[in-house]
């Protein structure tokens, strides 16, 4: 754990009390502050005192006590309207701040505290955790502490302290940097950019202003590497490559750049130097398929390249890669049928990349829906034997493919998987896939997309192996 020094002394708020609340008392209580907190959840609360924090309404508090509110990332700051509790702080004068805030209060780059652990903050909309992941394993394939957390897996302050050799990769939403204007990080990765939580940013402009933002904190000696393959982001890399700040690498799919880093007809380049050199075939990362994690690749090398001179270790590492639990994740194989959880496609594009990765997919779709719906997806339509519909959105999505792909209304996961199952095994697709990339969030009906997977998953592991093939509808 890493423990939160800045308030010794004094009183600090926390308002949630999930994964990153709960490391924040902790964290907080372990550097010498007092801590009220507040949750409507009532478990929630309870893990609050287990903690150590003072749990009160928090219409209770004493604003004029608090040296600083550390807010969930999940509770409104600006859109589509603050939350009560942020307008009573800023009312008070009081800084609204998050958990990574706190974690680059303690942990400050290389280019302002010589010797202390560097920190890479990636971002985007979509592939962030596979590259974050995918990062993580690189440098610890090489020898580094690397301790990765954020918005995936640890919260922050329940990483390590920082050693020799450590190296912070965090995953970052725009939630998180939205009340972290604190972190400088030595190295910052964009993904890229299309429209997503526009409900809590008001408009894409303000979205990808935020993204921007975490960028433009790369002090002058540091690295920003950009994907550029959407006009969003590609304004970006132009803006920050011609401001004299932090070294701007571009990467593209598709395309090749004649500087930076790109990937083309299934292999990766190199042009950082002054040649452009052939790195891998990336058919050696069997776990990372599709042009998707191409982009996931390209942006991990880029970053790897930074701390690692021998590209061999970094292709040894890339090829090794196990892949990520909810990120197009074999989860089952049954005859001829593979099931693939892709439950963290929580919109429209995400799930565009798992539908342009197969021929022949039994797909499971819905939740909560997002804007923009799945209107988007229809180039992919011809790769979808029928289609399985779930949650909230079921009826609207159902509307989208209406006289042009076959769907049903399963309502829930369960049956969803039960049908679609049944279908794959009785077509006649030589290699048929069940395919969870829901293009929406998962609230309706779960926690979160973690869960929805791990129920997916289980779901799977209960199917009879010869699943479908009797009393099942043939599906051609």
């Amino acid at each position: 754990m890493i423990a939160a020094r800045s308030f010794p002394g004094k009183t600090v708020a926390v308002f949630g009390l999930a994964r990153t609340g709960l490391a924040s008392v902790r964290a907080l209580k372990a550097g010498g502050a007092r801590v009220v907190a507040w949750d409507d959840n009532s478990a929630a609360r309870d893990a609050g005192v287990g903690a150590g924090a003072e749990i009160a309404p928090w219409r209770e508090w004493n604003w004029d006590g608090i040296a600083a509110l550390i807010l969930s990332p999940g509770v409104p700051l600006t859109h589509p309207a603050p939350h009560e509790v942020v307008i009573h702080a800023k009312a008070a004068h009081v800084p609204v701040i998050g958990d990574v805030e706190l974690f680059a209060r303690e942990i400050r780059p290389v280019a302002t505290q010589p010797g202390r652990a560097p920190v890479i903050a990636i971002t985007g909309t979509n592939g962030k955790s596979t590259t974050t992941a995918l990062l993580g394993h690189i440098l610890a394939s090489a020898g580094f502490d690397a301790q990765v957390g954020g918005n995936i897996g640890k919260p922050v302050l329940e990483l390590a302290q920082p050693g020799p050799k450590t190296i912070y990769v965090l995953e970052m939403s725009s939630f998180q940097i939205d009340l972290t204007p604190g972190l400088h990080p030595n190295v910052a990765l964009l993904s890229n950019l299309t429209p997503d939580h526009i409900d809590r940013h008001g408009s894409m402009e303000n979205y990808a202003a935020i993204k921007e933002r975490l960028l433009r904190q790369v002090p002058k000696d540091g690295h920003v590497i950009v994907g550029v393959d959407d006009t969003h982001s590609a304004a970006i890399f132009t803006a920050l490559a011609a401001s004299g700040g932090a070294a701007a690498t571009p990467v593209a799919v598709g395309k090749v750049l004649g500087r930076g880093v790109f990937a083309v007809d299934g292999a990766l380049y190199d042009a950082q130097g002054q040649r452009t050199s052939d790195v891998m075939a990336l058919t050696e990362a069997p776990r990372l398929p599709g042009a998707h994690n191409w982009q996931n690749i390209a942006l991990a090398y880029a970053a790897a390249r930074i701390f690692i001179k021998d590209t061999r270790v970094i292709v040894s590492a890339i090829a090794s890669f196990p892949g990520l639990a909810h990120r197009m994740e074999e989860v089952g194989h049954i005859g001829r049928t593979r099931f693939i959880n892709d439950s963290k496609a929580t919109n429209a594009d995400a799930t565009a990349r798992a539908l342009a990765c197969y021929p022949d997919i039994f797909w499971i779709a819905g939740g909560k829906a997002k804007e923009g719906g799945i209107a988007s997806l229809a180039e992919y339509f011809p790769h979808i034997r029928k289609a399985y519909l779930i949650g909230d959105a079921a009826n609207t999505f159902a509307q989208t493919l209406d006289g042009r792909v076959a769907h049903v209304m399963s309502g829930t996961l369960d049956k969803a998987v039960e049908e679609a199952a049944a279908d794959a095994a009785s077509s006649n697709a030589p290699m048929p896939v069940v395919l969870l990339s829901p293009a929406s969030a998962s609230y309706d009906q779960f926690r979160d997309f973690e869960q929805r997977g791990d129920v997916f998953r289980t779901l799977v592991a209960k199917l009879p192996q010869d699943a479908g093939r009797k009393d099942s509808r043939a599906v051609s």
